[in-house]
């Protein structure tokens, strides 16, 4: 954005990367797939870089609401000096906070998330799919809970499955009725209390019981608990874990 300011000039959007798709060495192959999409749709699109801090999410669902204004207060400086309008993200986390929490604070944002981004280049016609790679693979869907029942995002991510030629297969609970991969409310950050079965677990048997090929996510906490799910199953010579936007790309053979 800085590069951007000094050309005194302004992105489409600006890419809200999130601590996980900038530390976490699974979640930053989702970043690096996302950008080349944008790449290759001709998206002028900034990063905030160093500048960027971590939205209070985590902070904010582990209770402690003095931390989360404190980022908070930080980010939206941050996006204000810079003007921003639009802003896009692939952490449903990211998502939800920056739509529906920071504008109580005085920020106030277009927010997208990149599988609604996605969708939208499709319809615009400035990306195309021939979606051939992927015919005759099981697809199986899990919402993340940020997107999909925070925020009523179903048919964004299931749009973009279905253009790929693959067959899309849903699970018992899905959509409004989808089950947390237990990363949600900070939990991604904890060891478990005790019980019968950790809810990664639950959830990947459930995705297993679909037969998949490939288990599709829309976020990187989601992926880090699905694939830690396969894992434990020994199943990943079988069954892949990726984010929507490493589908599209692969697609693409971008």
């Amino acid at each position: 954005m800085a590069e951007f300011l000094a050309q005194g000039k302004q992105p489409e959007v600006l890419f809200w990367v999130g601590c996980s798709g900038s530390f976490d060495e699974r979640a930053k192959k989702i970043t690096k797939a996302f950008v080349r999409i944008l790449n290759s749709a001709g998206v002028e699109f900034a990063v905030l870089g160093t500048e960027e801090g971590c939205t209070g999410d985590p902070a904010k669902r582990a209770g402690n609401e003095m931390v989360f204004q404190m980022q908070a207060m930080m980010n939206i400086q941050v996006l204000d000096g810079y003007e921003v309008k639009k802003i896009v993200t692939a952490c449903p986390h990211c998502f939800n906070t920056l739509k529906n929490e920071y504008p109580s604070l005085g920020g106030n944002y277009e927010v997208v998330h990149h599988t609604q981004f996605i969708n939208g280049l499709l319809k615009d016609g400035r990306l195309t799919i021939e979606g051939g790679s992927f015919k005759g693979r099981k697809i199986t869907f899990h919402d993340p809970c940020y997107l999909g029942r925070a925020n009523d995002v179903y048919e964004a991510p299931r749009d973009l499955i279905r253009k790929l030629d693959g067959e899309l297969v849903e699970m018992k609970r899905c959509r409004s009725k989808g089950l947390c991969c237990g990363a949600g409310g900070a939990q991604m950050f904890k060891e478990p209390e005790k019980g019968n079965k950790d809810i990664n677990i639950e959830r990947t048997e459930e995705a297993l019981e679909t037969s998949p090929n490939i288990i599709a996510t829309g976020c990187p906490f989601c992926n880090t608990m699905m694939t830690d799910g396969v894992k434990n199953k020994e199943k990943e010579a079988e069954v892949q874990v990726l984010d929507i936007a490493e589908l599209i790309s692969q697609a693409k053979d971008l």
